[in-house]
């Protein structure tokens, strides 16, 4: 198999003594993950590519340029207006090197320095390739830090396990992980986990950002600037000033790079006071203990789904007939209750015997009985193969409903819709999905929540009314076609000028493009672009730095991360206040983990078994070395503490 190499440029002042870093990849996700680590912490970096030719995307920054030409040129046709906002990135300044290979073996990972890196980042878009370039990586650096992209859950965890155990066994290195990984050697994530509570938020008027890992739920939510004379809400404490204004409810950016006035992320209390008309993200809830999810069993319908209504009516009807007619039979006779309403069903059902000799009252009732039991006999077939259909399918798609209005019409079913269909039906909210492969990733998954879904492909007429798009609350478009997902969004603004849309763009021209024409077409709507790999990538490249990261929120297209640190080694933060250990737009400690026995001036009165974390700290509180915090901070401010921290020796 033949490689190949290629420089990228190198950073002025950048040593060679620190151990560099290893990125494999085959899709956006590795060049925007080994850019983070050049352009962000300053690392430096080896990239594993497949050849030119057989590459599923191209480098981050400056990707396809002539066919983002052609696309700005349909943006502009469909809306001929233009408006504001640029884009986040630009190219890597770190140094590093590529190397192109078509699959991670042994001897590629060897020419790629596996055996001396730091951190391997495995993010091919196949589970299976990850996991046997882990196992391969494992055996060449026992003490490598690794970090895999799977999609599967449940597997991530087992390897996570399997691959520790065995980076335990090599270097006798058993260290307890505690909050932050650093013990930790192996870290599993998924860009569709990651990304997708961002999207679903980003979907919702009113419904906060969250970060859910293992039970902990940081909630942020965006609040509207305060009227004049009121007090705005600080919630636990504002995390982001927004570019919104009271006249532009969609901000002065609605793509994910920084306008004029893009936002300020962690800003002072004078900042807070200072601003006017900005809407603010404020940390409004910070825990969560509640169940999952259940699971919905789609082969047993409710009562009310099992017939019609029709049919339940009419059930209805003949029942109160046969109820009268045993009242009658018993008034008529003087029979006791029970015997009355037993012979009544024997005339129903034409099994008793003539009443010849009755009385004429009895004949009458027989008579009667006998008619009802001729309209009883369809009643009951129909609700028999009702009912059956019914059962048939319970595990088939369904169709939405009628009268439904307020949901949100979600486009693609591929794993980033599946994981962000999953976080909008935890919060309750209806969802419509639109798909056009039936046997699309997402489609079981539909099926278990019972939520509807139209087949069909989005640019064909009659497929967005399907969805009742004219009467939803938002659009999140998640295909992983850019040119789908606008054409969507184009044609579902036709019919709703002021519906609330979110595209997944991968290109950052294209979705600056993108956003300053529909925000120019439709100033009064919300239009936000989203990319997977934008939000994903600030995860992926603080796992590498040896810290669990928590989360990672959006605000706008800038991204706040929520990561926990041992306290020790930190300059920054050992032996300070937590009043002085803020920092202004890089970092600010959030919560502090303590054992269940702890009561001393961090809380009062708070006591439980093991560990937990304790929010609102006091400004007065002394952070100590043996304390782990949990942090709020910026991309670059992140990086310092890391960064700092690494060049005294002490290791990441």
């Amino acid at each position: 198999m033949g490689t190949s190499t290629r420089s990228v440029p190198n950073q002025a002042g950048q040593g060679a003594a620190y151990a560099h870093m290893v990125v494999c990849g085959d899709d956006g996700l590795a060049h925007r993950l080994a850019a983070e680590l050049r352009g962000v912490y300053r690392e430096q970096v080896t990239l594993v590519v497949p050849p030119s030719g057989r590459r599923v995307r191209q480098p981050v920054v400056g990707r396809a340029r002539a066919a983002s030409a052609a696309l700005r040129d349909m943006v502009s046709a469909a809306v001929n207006r233009s408006g504001n906002g640029d884009p986040e990135g630009g190219e890597p300044s770190g140094t590093g090197r590529e190397l192109q290979a078509a699959e991670p073996t042994d001897e590629v990972l060897e020419q790629a320095g596996v055996d001396r890196a730091a951190a391997l980042a495995l993010v091919y878009d196949d589970d299976e390739t990850n996991i046997r370039a882990a196992l391969a990586a494992r055996r060449l650096n026992p003490r490598l830090r690794l970090v895999l992209r799977l999609y599967n859950r449940r597997l991530g965890r087992h390897i996570e396990e399997l691959l520790d155990q065995s980076a335990a066994l090599a270097t006798g290195d058993s260290r307890d992980a505690g909050l932050d990984g650093a013990g930790t050697s192996t870290t599993v994530l998924s860009d569709a986990d990651t990304a997708a509570p961002a999207l679903a938020a980003t979907a919702l008027v009113g419904t906060s950002k969250v970060v859910e890992t293992d039970g902990l739920l940081l909630r942020a939510v965006e609040r509207q600037p305060p009227r004049p004379g009121e007090v705005a809400d600080p919630g636990l404490c504002t995390l982001a000033l927004l570019s919104a204004t009271s006249n532009d409810p969609a901000g002065a950016d609605g793509s994910e790079g920084s306008g004029e006035q893009g936002p300020q992320l962690l800003p002072d209390a004078a900042a807070v006071e200072a601003a006017t008309g900005r809407g603010t993200v404020a940390l409004e809830q910070v825990s969560y203990s509640g169940p999952p999810l259940p699971a919905v069993r789609a082969g047993v319908p409710p009562f009310g789904e099992l017939f019609s209504r029709r049919l339940r009516w009419s059930l209805a009807g003949l029942g109160t007939c046969v109820v009268a007619l045993a009242v009658a039979l018993m008034v008529v006779t003087g029979d006791h209750p029970l015997h009355a309403t037993y012979v009544t069903l024997l005339d129903l059902f034409a099994i008793n015997e003539p009443a010849h000799n009755e009385d004429s009252g009895r004949q009458v009732l027989q008579l009667l009985a006998g008619f009802v039991g001729l309209l009883l006999l369809p009643v009951l077939l129909a609700a028999v193969l009702e009912a059956l259909g019914t059962f048939r399918s319970a595990t088939a798609l369904r169709k939405p409903p009628r009268g439904l209005g307020g949901h949100v019409v979600l486009l693609g079913l591929g794993k980033i819709g599946t994981r962000v269909l999953t976080r909008l039906r935890e919060m309750d909210i209806p969802v419509v999905c639109v798909e056009a492969d039936p046997e699309a990733r997402g489609m079981a998954t539909a099926r278990r929540l019972r939520v509807p879904v139209v087949l069909g492909d989005v640019t064909q007429e009659g497929v967005l009314e399907a969805a009742k798009i004219h009467r939803a609350h938002s659009l999140l478009a998640l295909t992983s076609v850019d040119t789908t997902n606008l054409e969507a969004v184009l044609y579902a603004r036709s019919v709703c000028s002021r519906l609330r849309v979110v595209l997944r763009l991968y290109d950052d021209d294209f979705a600056t493009a993108v956003y300053r024409t529909l925000r120019a077409a439709h100033p009064g709507a919300l239009t936000r672009s989203r990319s997977v790999t934008h939000l994903s990538a600030p995860a992926f490249a603080g796992a590498m730095m040896g810290r669990q990261i928590l989360g990672a929120i959006p605000v706008e297209r800038r991204v706040l991360l929520f990561a926990a640190v041992r306290v020790a080694g930190h300059p920054q933060l050992e032996g300070r206040t937590v009043g002085e250990a803020f920092r202004a737009g890089a970092w600010r400690v959030l919560a502090l983990e303590v054992p269940g026995d702890v009561s001393d001036n961090v809380s009062d009165g708070e006591a439980g078994q093991g560990s937990r974390l304790v929010w609102e700290l006091p400004d007065t509180y002394v952070l100590r070395g043996e304390d782990r915090v949990v942090l709020a901070a910026t991309r670059r401010g992140l990086a310092e503490l890391l960064g700092r921290r690494a060049r005294q020796g002490t290791g990441l």
